[in-house]
């Protein structure tokens, strides 16, 4: 009972602050770098901040998502692992930073992009900190210091973006405010760790070894998964300038905002399917369903009230001048019910130790990315590398959904979906007649409470259904090369 009353507290927690940092500080910040910066120039910012993705996903090597593993075992010496594992962090990302400007000396782009790439390279040893202390929250279902800690290094940026506007400092000082942000956010999340967990910084080059031949499949993957989801900002800023990468920018940066969601149940539903994967199948199957339902559950609103103010929400965040923008945010959010269910599959994949598969198939996917965007970017520029994010994203989703099936013979019962589909419906039939009608935010708060009242009223997920799935007693999680 207490497990589920926690997870459900942090889900809330989460959300209101998430969608808070979205909707009042993100939103805002883009809106004013896209009026400072106009096309080009937040074309060239959303380039810079494609590699900054590019250098965290390097930087990472995996070790994250194995750290949450090793100190979510029964019986681990957390404190001992953080210790060793925090050194190897900071290590790869001053590596890392020294080795930025040889990379750069292969593209063509003008100095101050250049520049801007290499001083956010930097800020990758603050946000991997970070991430490193997220599964300390994470172990703890206490995810909500980190939607805290986000959102006041989100309210720092905007101050630090809205001071370069009204003081004209420049591109290079809007660069800047992501350094700031991240700074502000390392410090506050290793204070509020403390709490939990306190560590020491040791260097162990054997333990580093060790340890990087369990994470290394894992850093691919995610370097594989940068491939296909942010090399299209890159390939458009190559093949057709700085204008199309901010008209694609624009609508990819409120998607982006979108994928915590998926992220977050997933950080929060990993250690316990980690526990019962090989020593109690019902549990494990009882989990990934409520689970499936619970993303299924997420994703449909967003998709429908995205579709339906999809206009709306690029001339809030962009204002005149971006209205390309919109046709991709529809794409894109249909990308984005897929990155959901790709969250589900890699995180099943992950607790079931298929990294080295899961690191294959994203290998194919990225090279079908690559080959798709390189196609159809010079066709149709900006909407090519939607469609490929599109198309990307259903692959990820179909090759991994079919690998837990195989592997860790699960599939997602379908039994209660369609009552989730009917809320959905409700929904979309009221915008279908109020929107227009209706103020923005008037018309996106009522359709939410009847999407809602529909979910109730079908009962597509009870309280006492989670009550029972989380407050049953958790079991030892054993690692499959130790199963006979």
């Amino acid at each position: 009972m207490a497990i589920a009353r926690k997870i459900a507290y942090n889900i809330v927690f989460n959300s209101f602050l998430k969608v808070l940092t979205t909707v009042a500080l993100s939103l805002l910040s883009i809106r004013l770098i896209t009026g400072y910066l106009g096309k080009e120039g937040f074309g060239d910012y959303t380039t810079i901040l494609a590699f900054f993705a590019f250098f965290s996903a390097i930087a990472d090597l995996g070790i994250s998502a194995v750290t949450v593993r090793e100190i979510s075992r029964e019986g681990s010496d957390e404190e001992d692992i953080l210790s060793r594992v925090v050194s190897l962090r900071i290590f790869s990302s001053l590596a890392l930073f020294l080795l930025v400007p040889v990379i750069l000396f292969f593209f063509a782009y003008p100095f101050s992009v250049k520049l801007g790439i290499w001083i956010t390279s930097g800020a990758v040893i603050f946000s991997s900190f970070s991430l490193f202390l997220n599964g300390i929250f994470q172990k703890n279902i206490a995810m909500d210091r980190v939607a805290m800690v986000e959102f006041f290094g989100k309210l720092a940026q905007v101050g630090a973006v809205f001071a370069v506007v009204s003081f004209d400092l420049g591109f290079l000082a809007i660069v800047s405010t992501l350094v700031i942000s991240l700074i502000f956010n390392a410090t506050l999340a290793f204070v509020l760790s403390r709490k939990y967990v306190r560590f020491a910084f040791i260097v162990d080059v054997a333990y580093w070894k060790k340890f990087l031949h369990e994470s290394l499949p894992l850093g691919g993957s995610a370097l594989i998964t940068f491939f296909y989801f942010k090399l299209d900002a890159i390939l458009l800023s190559i093949l057709q300038g700085s204008a199309a990468v901010g008209i694609y920018g624009v609508a990819y940066k409120v998607m982006e905002n979108l994928t915590f969601f998926p992220a977050m149940l997933a950080g929060l539903i990993l250690p316990l399917l980690a526990r019962s994967v090989f020593t109690d199948k019902e549990k494990f199957r009882d989990i990934a369903d409520t689970t499936f339902r619970v993303f299924l559950i997420v994703v449909v609103p967003i998709i429908i009230g995205g579709i339906f103010f999809s206009s709306d929400i690029i001339s809030i965040v962009s204002g005149s001048g971006f209205e390309e923008s919109v046709v991709v945010l529809e794409l894109l959010l249909l990308s984005l019910g897929f990155i959901f269910f790709g969250h589900y599959f890699n995180m099943m994949l992950i607790v079931g130790n298929l990294q080295k598969k899961l690191m294959k198939t994203l290998l194919f996917v990225a090279i079908l990315n690559i080959s798709m965007n390189l196609f159809l970017i010079p066709k149709y520029s900006y909407l090519g590398a939607a469609i490929a994010s599109v198309l990307t994203e259903f692959s990820v989703v179909t090759l991994t959904g079919f690998l837990v099936y195989k592997f860790l013979d699960y599939k997602p019962s379908f039994g209660k979906i369609w009552r989730v589909f009917l809320a959905g419906l409700s929904m979309a039939a009221f915008l279908y007649e109020f929107h227009g009608a209706l103020p923005f935010i008037v018309a996106g708060f009522l359709s939410v409470l009847v999407y809602l009242f529909a979910l109730w009223a079908v009962r597509a997920v009870t309280s006492q259904e989670i009550t029972e799935l989380f407050s049953k007693k958790p079991t030892v999680f054993v690692p499959q090369e130790e199963i006979v």
